[in-house]
């Protein structure tokens, strides 16, 4: 039996684990998933944050029962790239079950940064190399993607430094412990409101209408367009009929007003996917990263 199959499973709950700290926009979907499908399954959904590659191993070697999922980034799918430990395979070991939700990403800069525009930013990065950092919640987080494939767009030397959650990882870039960070809009547009952060770009094709003086990226000089996703998967032997249950019950919830409320006032973009289409992007865009990771000698 399975998530919401059957009568008598409200005593059996469901795990959705995290492999990020809380705080993270991983997280918040993991916790309005959690409470759209408590409500429609009529059982306990909890949210369980396990950072790091572990994490996401654990779950990995979880019973196949549709009762441990897995809500993650799109950084899922360098973990091989990122630790040649990693404690599984991102496309063999997991089944896919649907998109949740995507979020545009912002650059942002400490606000001691001798730069205030992108030109300004790659400019310094070229003339000390290696000196500037980009901070992130970890290796196999979607801001480490975005980082890395800044610096192979931009062609400049940054390095990288995890940190142990998504909060930390701004809090470094406040401190100006961190230069760089890749945000989404809420965080970009309340900090550098406040003045605690400078918002530089925008990696999306169109400038979003909460930080509309905000360029895109292309706009600012830099063709870079980066698209971030967080999913669902599970154990890869979780029968069938049970994601494609899990997939349908929250293309249904996503029918929402209320839902999509909720989406919206944390600036996040509600998906849904069938589990076929879930496991062809997480094959075809580790293949592609994978590629174009090694090219970069990342």
């Amino acid at each position: 039996r399975a998530a919401g199959f059957g009568p008598g499973l409200a005593n059996q709950r469901v795990t959705v684990v995290v492999p990020f700290g809380a705080g993270s926009v991983t997280d918040i979907l993991a916790r309005i998933f959690a409470d759209e499908m408590g409500r429609k399954w009529h059982q306990q959904v909890i949210v369980e944050n396990r950072p790091g590659l572990a994490g996401t191993g654990a779950v990995a070697k979880s019973p196949a029962d549709g009762y441990t999922l897995m809500l993650t980034s799109n950084g899922h799918t360098v973990a091989g790239l990122v630790s040649k430990d990693a404690p599984f395979d991102p496309v063999k070991d997991f089944a896919g079950i649907t998109r949740i939700g995507s979020a545009p990403l912002f650059l942002i800069t400490s606000p001691d940064l001798p730069a205030n525009s992108l030109k300004e930013v790659i400019d310094l990065a070229k003339k000390e190399p290696g000196k500037l950092n980009f901070s992130s919640p970890g290796l196999a987080s979607t801001t480490f993607i975005a980082g890395a494939l800044f610096r192979k767009a931009a062609n400049i030397n940054i390095v990288h430094v995890p940190f142990r959650s998504a909060p930390d990882a701004v809090t470094a870039v406040m401190r100006g412990d961190a230069q760089l960070y890749f945000a989404p809009v809420n965080l970009a547009r309340d900090q550098s409101k406040a003045g605690k952060v400078k918002a530089i770009a925008a990696a999306t094709a169109k400038r979003i209408p909460e930080m509309p003086d905000t360029p895109t990226f292309t706009e600012a000089g830099v063709p870079f367009v980066y698209d971030s996703w967080f999913g669902m998967l599970a154990p890869r032997n979780v029968p069938k009929p049970i994601l494609e249950k899990i997939s349908k019950d929250w293309a249904d919830a996503l029918k929402s007003p209320e839902l999509q409320d909720r989406l919206k006032k944390q600036f996040l973009i509600g998906v849904s996917d069938t589990p076929e289409a879930m496991d062809k992007i997480v094959k075809s865009e580790t293949e592609n990263l994978t590629k174009v990771f090694k090219e970069a000698g990342i």
